[in-house]
């Protein structure tokens, strides 16, 4: 059998190559009815104009439909000519054999012809080039634009839209996977297809012109073909469908534990979270294992009707020239040939067509889902222009009338009911209520995140419906309970609140904020912002500028701004991660300031803040309050004691309406109870008068800032400076790794491949013998080929011969194609059960590896979250496209290319190393295309991270993108970072498919070449037909195959960069033995974890531990310059009860990362019960102390899942708790009644980052998660900030129980809740400048009472 259908089907049967394998949806739990086979074309080609194109787009359509029909013209026409070379080197035989007169008569009519070959290769390379020049361009093109409308679409949807999607992993799945899927079956593959399905038509218009009778009898050929096909391809889709929608699961659940990496590790939750990830991997390993098999099938039906239908027409061939020879005909077996070679062809391609249709059906599928999101109509459409647009005269004064609403996710429960509310113009009006009141929902529909289900709110008059949203949100500015800030420079952050400003005066200022400007700004660092050289910027700048100032100075945050190293020039990181809470409440203040808003909306803004810049801003909020409308949510009632009203809501119901002082004179209002319980007292008011300065202590400090010993009932041990050598335990060398982009040598990748393939030994076996069969049946076939055309020539035969060598030599033939059938399935199925094991292991070993690194390695060196989850869906994608199928087609393909040559040179050597000269043009043109490719690849892929980074960094923050209308700017962002990068394609694709186009075509030059120098050796009489025919097909063949694995150089270099950075990954893991989903992944080896003398710290004790600091200093490795803390020494003892209080960004949240060894301090030691952890050699997210440790962060950390699985993630390693460990935790954490009463109970499921749940809901659940371990040493970071007061009180009783055994730290802003305290220590500028009890310190300590007393509301 012939391969000339090489120029057509660039890609080898491959299947199960899509990267589509990252990114379906869940398939719907009832199969879909079966669309008709019109409807999916329709749909097919409905792609290629969707998304705007242009007239551009028409063009290369054009171009490329007509170049690819040509394309596929050439090569039925060479089969003619190559039918009439067979009868010319037959006579030339005959004549040197039978010495029959001169052979050399042939010579003048072989060289015509192979001048004719030669005519056809370069129209052909012409054509080819064209088509797959004209195909990848609008491959891309179209690629582009569906980026585009995707993230526009996305960015139009409300909040509300994305709490039934894991949206970040999903975002992440669908530009990477879902465009890979589309480009895959929009390129040049689809310029191959057309050019197939013409080469098809082309090839039985000539056989019936030439020979109708046997073209006839190949039509069988056709049905056999398409039945492979639709059968084969129905199941491979079924089976790709669901492998898909298990892999975006599982790709959900990775995105979730990369964004709250310092939970997973705090709690060792690592292992569960990685049992679940892995059961999801295992169910689309397993249905990729399926759809091997079906593809396996397929591959092995291909070639065996292609060699069933070249037996039956040899046989049928040989009747014919036998009837010619008795002078019943003209059939020659040049003829035959021609007939047999270009129909036998067609069917191959024909047959090759079959992998690309599973490509084009998953750029449906992948089509069809993006499309499905895009037109998703948006009830609030934030981009929109409809609606009416408010003049900014607006008075903005609010009214809810008889509202109603509940959440999509449970429309049954309603969260508010029947609410009437009034919000005047220009007054502060307060909202109060305990925890899922529905407060937040209040504020979320003032701004239109949400929409009631019945009744309306209007502004001033209009309903909110009836308004143009984006006019709307620009009188508000909404600061959130856990504000979000963007990954970029605090100064850009503020800026971002100008964008969608009212203000005549702001509009001119629009062009800058949409452009590089500020950007470039921030880079120039610390001095020329804070000098006053912004005037180089232009004046608008400087105007920006002085605004950006103004705010952060409104919202107390200029002052922390200004200490930090690189001023407001620092960027903030991912969701503002590298600031501290308070200090990211502030920016989100200042952000919202800026504009000037007519209605400030502050829901819990100041959670985060000490009491000190607490009241600040509420002096900032007092003045703003004259000219404008303040909502405000508070917990802390001291913050709301200057509002002009106060509602008060319980349960969705508005109960109570007045001033502070007409509520608090109802005793028996609810109200009035929740303001006594947050009463300090007001005992300390008579001490006031004889305290201490605060800076007469300060300056009593010692300059290393140890603790003061005190004779107070604290017993804070007090800890001399150690000595300098303590600065050795600075961070193990272990967290400086190197970038995962580093390109490992292929031997080091292949070695790294052998560790993984060990276990399915036996299966590589089966199928390397598989493979090595079908490599060699390529040869034997060429064997086969040679001796029919010699068997079959008329004038060295008789008519006997001619019928027994045409039944002999078909039923060789028809056997080899059993043969064949058998091997291609063991080969296919065995190759697909392997990758697909290989690809379970490294997606489950890259999750473990990632989530076993320090959070100071997350951190360091650029990596975010989004970077480090396209290794688990992106690279894997890669890698699954180049392993299964592929792998065992490339290796037949070298076992056939060194049985070609050993075969050749047994028959015919003279000719065979002529051919074997050439092969290197063949191969350097295939290499040539890869490395052009590679290069690419390398340099496009960053862009495209960063880009898809920034689209999932808007879903992930769509409140706020919403709130401050940033669609338009983030779209913006998200288009530059691909601009530079699309241009650069173009040129890239009309280089590089030079080099495919010339593998595809310069075979048939080779041809010509071969044909000329075997036709010499004929005449010259020293070799037969028959030799030439075997060298021919043997070699030629070989090497066009081998031609052929270089059109999988997209493929391959892709694999080759992911692989690298995959095991770059697994590299960093403790260990790479998979466990099976099937059984938990068993606690980590004592032994295999580093020092046994941490390991008693896991042990359950009923003690508190004991925690010293010893001259301890620490800077963040993303600010290495910037010193967080200073020299902190001392002493907590165990069981007892210490607060850590101060104002922002002062430390308090890096000592608890410290303690939990999230990071190494810089220089100093800390000790837990006497071991050393900051020394401790091992990977810091194993240290086994932590069993012992839980953390409530700041943030509750929730996961995707139920409330049981949230709360359980919490047990300590190797222990699962059980269903009434599970509800005691959640009672101590006053959270057990809200659960009960939801309709699921426990197995609610909590959404995406818990986004069912309130503020309030998520921390005490976070708080429930941490209490289910029965820790030895408590960590409350701000735990209660988005708590009632009646919520904290209850919560406070379950923590006093708890607190018994052991040892709890908090940092609290709200003194109240540590004035139980064994001792509190006051953190300022990175140092501990005071520590005693609550009674201490109130006597002594300034900052501290003067704290204390603004929160006092009596």
């Amino acid at each position: 059998m012939s391969a000339e259908e090489k120029g057509l089907a660039e890609k080898p049967p491959a299947p199960e190559t899509p990267e589509t394998a990252a990114v379906v949806t869940p398939p719907p739990a009832s199969a879909p009815p079966k669309e008709p086979l019109s409807k999916k074309l329709f749909g097919y080609v409905r792609i290629f104009f969707s998304a705007d194109p242009t007239w551009t787009d028409y063009l290369l359509l054009l171009i490329g439909t007509v170049s690819a029909i040509a394309a596929g013209v050439p090569f039925p026409l060479m089969g003619i000519v190559f039918g009439q070379l067979v009868d010319d080197m037959n006579g030339a035989t005959c004549a040197v054999e039978n010495a029959e007169g001169n052979p050399f008569r042939y010579e003048h009519d072989i060289n015509d012809k192979v001048l004719i070959i030669v005519y056809i290769a370069i129209a052909a390379f012409a054509l080819i080039y064209i088509y797959v020049l004209s195909w990848s361009l609008i491959s891309q093109r179209l690629a582009a634009r569906l980026r585009n409308k995707y993230v526009s679409a996305l960015l139009r949807q409300p909040p509300a839209f994305f709490d039934t999607r894991a949206a970040g992993g999903e975002v992440s799945t669908r530009l990477h996977g879902d465009m890979a899927a589309l480009q895959a079956g929009t390129s040049e593959k689809v310029g191959v297809l057309l050019a197939s399905i013409s080469f098809f038509i082309t090839a039985y218009v000539v056989a019936f012109i030439k020979q109708a009778k046997l073209a006839g009898i190949l039509l069988s050929m056709i049905p056999a073909y398409l039945a492979m096909g639709l059968v084969g391809g129905a199941y491979f889709q079924k089976y790709m469908i669901k492998a898909a929608g298990a892999i975006a699961t599982a790709s959900s659940i990775a995105s979730e534990a990369l964004k709250n990496v310092i939970v997973v590790q705090a709690f060792g939750a690592a292992p569960r979270l990685e049992a679940k990830f892995a059961d999801h991997m295992a169910t689309a390993r397993d249905a990729g294992i399926k759809r091997g098999m079906s593809a396996a099938v397929q591959a092995g039906l291909l070639y065996f009707i292609a060699y069933a239908g070249n037996a039956l027409a040899f046989w049928e061939g040989s009747r014919m020239v036998a009837d010619a020879m008795a002078g019943k005909g003209s059939e020659t077996i040049g003829q035959i040939y021609t007939v047999i070679f270009i129909l036998v062809d067609a069917c191959v391609v024909l047959g090759n067509i079959s992998p690309l249709l599973p490509l084009l059906g998953g750029a449906q599928a992948a089509f069809d889902r993006l499309m499905k999101d895009i037109e998703e109509p948006s009830p609030i459409d934030g981009t929109s222009d409809k609606g009416v647009v408010l003049p900014f005269e607006t008075r903005g004064e609010i009214r809810f009338e008889n509202v109603s609403f509940s959440y999509p996710s449970r429309p049954d429960q309603l969260v508010l009911k029947n609410v009437d509310l009034t919000f005047p113009t220009g007054k502060h009006t307060a909202i109060v209520g305990l925890s899922g009141s529905g407060k937040s929902t209040v504020a979320a529909m003032i701004s239109r995140l949400q929409d009631p289900n019945s009744g309306r709110i209007t502004m001033d008059g209009y309903d909110l419906k009836e308004l143009n949203v984006r006019s709307l949100r620009s009188f508000i500015s909404l600061v959130q309970q856990e504000p979000s800030l963007l990954d970029r420079s605090i100064l850009e952050n503020i800026a971002l609140g100008l964008i969608n400003s009212p203000k005549p005066e702001h509009q001119r200022l629009k062009d800058i904020l949409h452009s590089h400007k500020l950007a470039d700004l921030a880079k120039e660092g610390k001095d020329t912002i804070m000098l006053g050289t912004v005037a180089s910027f232009g004046p608008r700048v400087e105007e920006i500028m002085n605004l950006i100032q103004h705010a952060a100075t409104e919202a107390d945050a200029a002052s922390f701004i200004e200490r930090l190293e690189k001023g407001y020039g620092t960027y903030a990181g991912p969701s503002g991660s590298m600031v501290s809470g308070g200090q990211r409440q502030r920016v989100a203040l200042a952000r919202a300031l800026i504009r000037d808003p007519k209605i400030l909306l502050l829901d819990e803004a100041t959670s985060a803040l000490d009491s000190a810049s607490e009241r600040r801003i509420q002096e900032a909020v007092d003045r703003a309050a004259k000219s404008r409308t303040v909502i405000s949510i508070a917990h802390r009632l001291s913050t709301i004691r200057n509002a002009d009203k106060i509602v008060v809501m319980e349960a969705g119901n508005v109960i109570e309406e007045g001033s502070y002082d007409e509520l608090m004179a109802k005793e028996d209002g609810a109200f009035a109870k929740m303001a006594n319980l947050q009463t300090l007292g007001t005992a300390h008011k008579a001490e006031a008068g004889s305290s201490v300065s605060g800076e007469s202590i300060e300056s009593s400090s010692s300059a290393t800032g140890t603790s003061v010993e005190k004779p107070s009932a604290s017993q804070v041990a007090v800890t001399p400076a150690p000595a300098p050598a303590a600065a050795e335990a600075a961070a193990p060398s272990g967290d400086e790794i190197p970038g995962l982009d580093t390109e490992r040598p292929l031997s080091s990748v292949i070695r790294s491949l052998g560790r993984f393939l060990r276990p399915s030994l036996g299966w590589l076996v089966i199928a390397i013998f598989a493979a090595v069969i079908v490599g060699g049946t390529f040869s034997g076939s060429g064997v086969l080929f040679g001796f029919t055309i010699s068997a079959l020539n008329a004038c060295s035969s008789t008519v006997e011969k001619v019928l027994y060598h045409g039944m002999f030599f078909g039923g060789f033939l028809f056997m080899l194609a059993c043969v064949e059938f058998f091997a291609n399935f063991a080969a296919w199925s065995c190759f697909a059960l392997i990758a697909e094991k290989l690809l379970y292991a490294m997606r489950v070993l890259s999750f473990r590896s990632l989530m076993e690194q320090g959070v100071q390695w997350h951190q360091s060196e650029g990596r975010s979250p989004s970077s480090l989850l396209t290794i688990i869906t992106k690279d894997s994608a890669s890698v699954g496209a180049f392993s299964g199928s592929t792998i065992g087609t490339v290796f037949s393909i070298c076992v056939n290319f060194i049985a070609a040559i050993i075969l050749s040179h047994i028959f015919a050597w003279k000719i065979a190393i002529v051919c074997l000269s050439i092969v290197p043009i063949l191969l350097g043109t295939g290499l040539m295309q890869l490395r052009m490719l590679a290069r690419y690849e390398e340099r496009h892929a960053e862009a495209f991270n960063k880009a898809t980074s920034v689209a999932v960094e808007a879903v992930q923050t769509i409140k706020t993108i919403a709130a401050l209308s940033l669609e338009h700017e983030v779209l913006g962002s998200y288009e530059r970072l691909l601009k530079n990068n699309r241009d650069e394609m173009v040129k890239a694709a009309a280089f590089t498919n030079i080099w495919l186009a010339l593998a595809n075509s310069i075979s048939f030059l080779v041809y010509a070449f071969a044909y000329w120098w075997g036709s010499q050796r004929i005449m010259h009489g020293e070799y037969s037909q028959r030799d030439f025919f075997i060298v021919l097909v043997a070699m030629l063949v070989s090497a066009q195959l081998w031609g052929q694995m270089f059109s999988l150089a997209p493929e391959f270099s892709r694999a080759r960069l992911a692989i690298s950075r995959i095991l770059g990954v697994i590299g960093l893991g403790s260990n790479d033995h998979v466990h099976d989903s099937s059984s938990p992944s068993p606690s980590t080896d004592p032994e295999a974890t580093g020092e046994s003398s941490a390991a008693h710290l896991s042990a359950p004790k009923k003690c508190g531990v004991q925690i010293t600091f010893s001259n301890v200093s620490f800077a963040y490795p993303s600010r290495p310059d910037h010193p967080v803390l200073d020299c902190v020494s001392f002493t907590i003892q165990p069981g007892q009860f210490v607060g850590l209080v101060g104002p922002s960004g002062a430390g308090k949240s890096t000592i608890m990362n410290l303690v939990q060894r999230l990071y190494a301090p810089t220089s100093g030691t800390i000790t837990i019960d006497g071991v050393d952890i900051s020394s401790s050699s091992q990977s810091s997210a194993n240290n086994p102390f932590r069993d012992s440790v839980a953390l409530v962060p700041q943030e509750a950390a929730l996961f995707d899942g139920s409330v049981k699985f949230n709360v359980g993630l919490g047990a300590r390693p190797g222990h699962e708790a059980s269903d009434a460990e599970i509800e005691e935790a959640c009672r101590l954490a006053s959270i057990h009644d809200v659960i009960a009463s939801l309709p699921e109970g426990y197995k609610t499921e909590c959404g995406a980052s818990a986004s069912r749940l309130s503020g309030g809901q998520r921390q005490r659940l976070a708080i429930a998660r941490a209490l289910v371990r029965k820790p030895r040493l408590l960590l409350l970071d701000e735990s209660t900030s988005a708590l009632d007061a009646a919520s904290e009180a209850a919560l406070q009783e379950g923590l006093d129980k708890v607190a018994k055994d052991t040892t709890v730290l908090a940092i609290t802003h709200r003194l109240h809740t540590v004035q139980k305290a064994d001792v509190i220590f006051v953190v300022e500028g990175g140092r501990i400048v005071d520590c005693g009890t609550h009674a201490e310190l109130m006597s002594r300590r300034e900052s501290y009472r003067v704290n204390a007393m603004q929160q006092m509301l009596q």
